[in-house]
């Protein structure tokens, strides 16, 4: 759907007595699938013991639609009587050869999806089951259908004698993110298990709505009950309904349509016409999102310009940032003024250094500074990719003349036959330091001036811990020769985030500040960081972010908070765990994070202390590392 002009939507049946004029009525009204049961609802087990199997057909036969149809245009309902986690020895094993005779039909049939109602907690034998079935057939998906709230929460408990205790009853496993997170976990967090979210007619607290904003969700089940009635009598949603829709557009969800026509003298095909209106008309993507299209929640691998030369398409796309070099161009801009008096303008020429220029971004940013300011300067360009040298001497020649020399080294090694004024650099990674900015400033600032600028003059680290089942899938997929099975989870990734809860807002991590005027310099560093976790919740990693001030009040950042407006030249760094964390609502957690040095390598540590203590992660950069 996230490519597609229209979203696909679904319509729920309670029983469908004609298969062919549902589906036909369906298509009509624009819907793209149904969902009916897989058993007939009649089709109840006498709860007798033993138990035994019935010889009578309990659905409808496989002849009436096409495989093609039935594996395209029907989603299986498990009968919601089925009751696997009763108390009742022969309940429990009627529902169990329900359960598994119907899925089995619907297996034959290669159903896309097969849904099947959470409607308590334990879950414990379904889950179990659906487990085994994941692992011992070819089901392609389950739908575990959770409502977005509890159904107790509905009660009317001043209906009760005692109300307070009813509500004190009320109040057990009411937490229905409960029921799906006790659910999932059961089921290894395999792919084939997404979750159906039933939203109702009143949304909970926007905590607890952003908390599903990190989970898979398939399909959202919006019943007619909840719709209102427009002037024209066409149906609508509230307006906090239609802000959580519009929010599940970017995740690819299907949607379906659940309950009679409460809109008499309107067909069913309204419904599907208004979410398809709120889909069309939701807002334009800006420049990030356009960007970054195709890359939510994508794996990537962490640039290492030190020990990997850039390729031309690398350089391309970064150069396209419309945000990121207006800044270096006014930073530049100021220091020049700063640097050189207006009645000195036209006597003193500054020495600016690029260190890694790439293809020569920055150099082109400078001289524009130059020109806005009237300041005159001479640039040296260091760059150590011998590829990238070429561009740059093409420019040098084409362009830039003498007023450009280009210096094909690395900026550690170098030595500068004068003095800089001003540095200036674009070494930065998604997590600040992750690219070894530190390292190659403190090596190349022996050729700035005492007085001398830095540009960037400093940056900051942040972490969040987040919640995102998506991304712990992802991470668990990945498999690297002659490493060990916790590999994937040591290793920082870059991605878009899309489908996460970011739990608690970022904090400071790690801080830079150039140049460095530290005896000896030491860019290690140790942290621990406490957030306050407002909702029950699984952590399955923390997000990196970073913010840098480039010059005096200039800055540039990829924190939530302050994000650079159009900026997209960096991802946020996503480290994950290898076991998810359980926390409980108003609980303390406290993550420990290093940045190790040694004299080849540079490498990262993690781990959490509290509430309780999990192994550190990456210890001695055993899965992961930066070389020097």
């Amino acid at each position: 759907m996230a490519d597609s002009p229209h979203i696909s939507c679904g319509r729920d049946f309670f029983s469908v007595p004609d298969l062919s004029q549902a589906l036909s009525s369906s298509a009509s009204d624009k819907f793209h699938f149904i969902c009916l049961p897989i058993a007939h609802p009649r089709f109840k087990r006498e709860y007798i013991k033993p138990v035994c199997l019935r010889s009578r057909p309990f659905t409808r036969s496989d002849l009436l639609l096409p495989s093609q149809d039935w594996n395209t245009l029907v989603v299986g309902k498990v009968s919601p009587w089925i009751n696997t986690d009763s108390n009742d020895d022969v309940e429990r094993k009627n529902s169990e050869q329900a359960l598994l005779q119907e899925i089995a039909y619907a297996v034959h049939l290669g159903l896309p999806a097969i849904m099947v109602n959470l409607t308590k907690q334990p879950c414990t034998n379904l889950a179990a089951l659906i487990n085994g079935i994941c692992f011992d057939s070819h089901v392609q998906q389950f739908w575990i259908r959770v409502p977005m709230q509890s159904p107790a929460n509905e009660i009317d408990n001043s209906l009760f004698e005692d109300g307070n205790k009813q509500q004190t009853n009320c109040e057990v496993n009411n937490d229905t993110w409960e029921w799906w997170n006790s659910f999932r976990t059961l089921c290894h967090n395999t792919r084939k298990v997404g979750l159906a979210l039933e939203i109702g007619k009143e949304l909970p607290t926007p905590r607890e709505v952003k908390r599903w904003l990190g989970e898979p969700i398939r399909t959202l089940i919006i019943p007619t009950k909840i719709f209102l009635s427009n002037k024209k009598g066409y149906p609508v949603l509230s307006r906090p309904h239609q802000q959580f829709i519009i929010q599940l557009f970017k995740f690819n969800v299907q949607f379906v349509i659940s309950g009679s026509n409460k809109m008499l003298d309107k067909g069913m095909a309204t419904y599907y016409q208004y979410l398809d209106h709120l889909y069309i008309t939701k807002p334009p993507l800006d420049c990030y999102g356009q960007f970054s299209k195709g890359y939510e929640d994508y794996l990537q691998c962490p640039l290492q310009p030190l020990m990997d030369n850039l390729e031309s398409q690398t350089y391309e796309v970064f150069e396209k940032d419309p945000v990121k070099y207006n800044q270096y161009q006014e930073a530049v801009r100021r220091a020049l003024v700063d640097r050189v008096p207006e009645d000195k303008k036209d006597s003193v020429t500054t020495i600016l250094m690029v260190v890694g220029a790439g293809r020569g971004p920055l150099v082109r940013a400078s001289f524009a500074a130059s020109q806005a300011c009237g300041r005159g300067i001479k640039v040296y360009a260091i760059e150590k990719n011998p590829n990238a040298i070429v561009t740059l001497l093409t420019l040098k020649q084409e362009e830039w003349g003498d007023k450009v020399t280009v210096v094909s080294s690395d900026m550690r090694d170098w030595t500068a036959p004068e003095k800089a004024d001003i540095l200036v650099s674009e070494l930065l990674g998604s997590f600040g330091d992750n690219e070894l900015s530190p390292e190659c400033l403190d090596g190349a600032q022996r050729y700035l001036k005492d007085d001398g600028i830095s540009i960037p003059e400093s940056y900051t680290s942040y972490l969040a811990p987040l919640s995102s089942a998506k991304l712990h899938y992802e991470v668990s997929q990945c498999r690297e020769p002659n490493k060990g099975p916790q590999a994937p989870f040591e290793t920082p990734y870059v991605v878009r985030l899309c489908n996460v809860d970011i739990v608690a807002e970022p904090k400071p991590c790690f801080h830079f500040s150039h140049p460095n005027k530290d005896v000896p310099i030491d860019n290690s560093r140790s942290t621990a960081i406490d957030f306050d976790i407002q909702n029950t919740c699984l952590i399955h990693g923390f997000a990196g972010f970073f913010r840098t001030v480039l010059y005096k009040e200039l800055c540039l950042s990829i924190v939530p908070a302050d994000h650079s407006d159009g900026m997209f030249s960096w991802f946020p760094i996503f480290f994950p765990v290898q076991h998810p964390i359980y926390l409980t609502e108003s609980s303390t957690l406290r993550v420990h994070c290093w940045r190790k040095v040694s004299r080849t390598k540079i490498w990262y540590e993690w781990c959490i202390s509290k509430p309780h203590p999990i192994p550190i992660h990456n210890p001695s950069g055993r899965s992961t590392f930066i070389g020097l």
